[in-house]
């Protein structure tokens, strides 16, 4: 099979910023491109759609560092940014059986019921918390940081409750998980976040082995202690870690994306109070629209692949492109970089890859769902005059290439509506 000639490598902005000019400019040029990783690390960002789709599903691409050329050969520094991404034992690393052990231990936590359990919670949660974002307005002259106040605590709180991990920890978790994820930050303080983020994960897990309960460190405790190879200590770190991170940042950026689209297109948000689209349908639009992630490390071909035309050699590290793929005018047609929460699917196609594809796609997804819909709807509900407080041009974009979103996101919140029910309305139309 043929192959395109070759393109010059692009090279990835450590320091992150918005993605989605340069993934038009690649994505124009083909579904996959050529990347230059942090040191000088040739990778490929899979960045077309179609080809995201074949590719998160092809049966011999692996997520197993030993695939990793560079890696395996020692050209890696130890301060290497993203070698935590590469290497963190765990279900973003492993493959088959490993994959599906480690998958079934944590999926308990993640079942439609459970989930739909937690719509009360998370309600309440989204109540309070709306009370402390209007005490912050009130206190800054009418501005509050609606990330800091609001769209953090709120997946932060529920997925530590789900953990079983205390308030003291959350935020040190955050900040540190940030620090390390952060493609920008420098690499000794990288190295020393990441050596304090496993340390306090260790305390978390010592705590609740001490104080066992009904949450899901307490059975990835009994699970390592049953023996039998279920999962052995490093694992049980780094399955904190990945859950921790991946449930709280994820859904962080979702909901200050998906705000900053509500105000940037007042008729689309009109649209959805006046029960002409629901409140999922803003998040699906956010999710394909404005990705959470950007860029996710890794994939390993463990052969030559050639995807899209363009070859993949065994062993590279390759990027899932979700914010180029979410804006493919090849899936989406013409208007894919237009905000639309009225978009129809296309018969037979995944809406948008924002989340997984395939046997990794992301198990906390309906949690995702869930926080960002109740909390979209609470806060339009509370707040129906809420406005950005600064031009989006003036916002900071999120450190890093593998987050999109921004670092703040002050807004103005308007007068209040008459509080009419105890939390927001559940379903995705107006209020009676």
């Amino acid at each position: 099979m043929e192959t395109t000639p070759a393109r010059t490598p692009h090279r990835l902005d450590p320091a992150g910023g918005c993605p989605h000019a340069v993934g038009a400019r690649l994505l124009s040029e083909g579904a996959v491109a050529p990347v230059e990783l942090p040191g000088g690390i040739e990778g490929m960002a899979v960045l077309g759609h179609e080809a995201l789709r074949e590719f998160l599903q092809h049966p011999e691409v692996a997520k197993d560092p030993r695939h990793f050329t560079a890696l395996r050969e020692g050209r890696l520094a130890p301060d290497w940014p993203l070698l935590t991404f590469a290497t963190v034992p765990g279900m973003t690393t492993a493959d088959g059986d490993d994959h599906r052990r480690l998958r079934s231990l944590v999926s308990q936590a993640f079942t439609p019921r459970r989930i739909a359990g937690l719509r009360p919670r998370v309600e309440e949660s989204t109540g309070t918390l709306l009370d402390g974002l209007a005490r912050a307005a009130a206190a800054g002259g009418g501005v509050a940081d609606l990330r800091r106040h609001f769209a953090l605590p709120l997946p932060m709180g529920v997925i530590c409750e789900l953990l079983g991990v205390d308030v003291r920890f959350r935020a040190r978790l955050h900040d540190l998980g940030g620090k390390v994820v952060a493609t920008g930050t420098p690499p000794a303080e990288a190295v020393a976040a990441h050596r304090e983020l496993l340390a306090v994960l260790e305390e978390i897990a010592a705590v609740r082995a001490a104080h066992p309960g009904d949450d899901l460190t307490s059975a990835l405790i009994a699970a390592r202690d049953e023996g039998g190879g279920r999962l052995d200590p490093r694992e049980l770190i780094g399955t904190l870690l990945l859950v921790i991170i991946a449930g709280h940042e994820t859904t962080l950026n979702l909901i200050t994306n998906a705000v900053r689209a509500l105000c940037a297109h007042p008729a689309q948000l009109a649209l959805v109070r006046a029960g002409g689209a629901s409140w999922a349908d803003v998040v699906e639009e956010t999710l394909r629209w404005d990705a959470p992630v950007s860029y996710f490390p890794f994939r390993y071909p463990v052969r030559d692949l050639t995807v899209a035309g363009t070859l993949l050699p065994a062993g590279t590290p390759v990027l899932a492109g979700y914010a180029a793929a979410g804006r493919d005018p090849a899936a989406h047609g013409p208007d894919a970089g237009r905000f639309d929460v009225t978009r129809p699917a296309r018969p037979g196609a995944v809406r948008h890859l924002s989340l997984g594809h395939g046997v990794h796609y992301c198990l906390g997804a309906p949690l995702a769902r869930l926080e960002a819909t109740v909390a979209l709807e609470g806060l339009f509900t509370r707040f129906p005059a809420l406005c950005q407080a600064v031009p989006d041009g003036d916002l900071t974009p999120h450190a890093g290439f593998v987050g999109n979103s921004v670092r703040s996101l002050p807004v103005r919140l308007g007068t209040p509506a008459p509080r009419v029910a105890d939390g927001p309305h559940a379903g995705g139309g107006p209020r009676p």
